[in-house]
């Protein structure tokens, strides 16, 4: 989410079908979820293809969650956490307190978490941040074996825009997830830039995964510049079945077969969406840029460009697919 709280508009209840509560933006003339429902997207397109078993105890997982939104995915992950789960370092982007707000004054909202999950939201809430000891764990000298140290779990939330609060987190961190659920590009095109992804992916972990409902050209065209490997993600239960249900993208040389829990590899038609007009990247090269002015650009930019026409490779496709 981008702008302020203001231009956020009217936020109003947006039920799913899967009975989860959600929100639909004014501003944005979106709404937070897809219908077919918010909790079992967040299950099936940022739980199923992190692999959480991946993160053994005593090991670290370092998670990012770039617009916290209703804390679904956040909250999906942490419940998905085995319990002698990993050290988690935990850091939320998020311009508007609201949606976290509204979603925990909400019983059927609060019933989906246990009460360790439901207090982390709350501290974010409250306090922009939770720390908990996860384990306790004996320090490798061996000569000291009663100077044992704690392995602490913490959240650390930043509000504000995302573009710029990134840059608060310290820069040696890499994540192990980022969970990127923004408002979709044509209505947020601020956190779908070249400029923004290309952070993203240089913040990613050797075996790192960024996961995105999107399955834009130009998000995933950004991707791959960024020197990152493409996958798609497989609809949620519920959602309509169509050519692609979002994408995960993770560092070229991390070892990550190509169909998976919760992914495949990309199409040939895919693969050719990246070569029409629709693959044109946002832009926004001082990250400070309005959402106005970062579509006019991208506009004129299509307008110039040697791309195939996006409508002519639909047609194509639609054509070659069976009846």
């Amino acid at each position: 989410m981008n702008g302020s709280a203001a231009e956020l508009g009217a936020l109003r209840v947006y039920p799913t079908a899967d009975g989860s509560f959600s929100l639909h933006s004014d501003h944005f003339s979106e709404a937070f979820h897809n219908s077919a429902g918010a909790l079992n997207e967040a299950r099936a397109k940022f739980v199923q293809p992190s692999e959480l078993q991946r993160f053994r105890s005593g090991s670290d997982l370092r998670i990012l969650d770039v617009c916290l939104g209703l804390g679904y995915n956040t909250a999906a992950v942490l419940e998905a956490l085995p319990t002698a789960g990993p050290k988690l370092q935990w850091w939320g982007l998020e311009l508007d307190r609201r949606p976290l707000e509204q979603a925990l004054e909400q019983a059927s909202f609060q019933s989906l978490w246990s009460a360790s999950v439901l207090a982390k939201l709350e501290a974010i809430r409250d306090h922009g941040c939770w720390k908990e000891p996860s384990s306790w764990k004996e320090p490798n000298n061996s000569q000291e074996p009663n100077n044992w140290q704690k392995t602490i779990s913490q959240g650390i939330q930043l509000w504000g825009d995302a573009r710029s609060m990134l840059q608060e987190i310290p820069e040696p961190v890499r994540f192990d997830l980022v969970l990127l659920d923004a408002f979709s590009p044509q209505r947020c095109p601020e956190l779908w830039s070249e400029e923004f992804l290309g952070a993203l992916a240089q913040r990613l972990a050797p075996q790192g995964r960024l996961l995105t409902y999107s399955r834009s050209a130009a998000v995933r065209a950004s991707l791959k510049r960024a020197g990152l490997s493409l996958y798609s993600l497989l609809p949620a239960p519920g959602e309509r079945v169509g050519w692609s249900s979002g994408t995960m993208a993770t560092p070229a040389d991390a070892t990550c077969p190509l169909d998976g829990p919760g992914w495949r590899q990309l199409s040939a038609m895919e693969w050719e969406h990246l070569q029409t007009r629709a693959a044109v990247p946002f832009r926004d090269p001082q990250g400070n840029a309005t959402a106005e002015d970062i579509l006019e650009r991208r506009r004129l930019e299509q307008e110039h460009c040697g791309y195939e026409p996006t409508n002519a490779w639909q047609r194509r496709w639609r054509k070659d697919s069976p009846p």
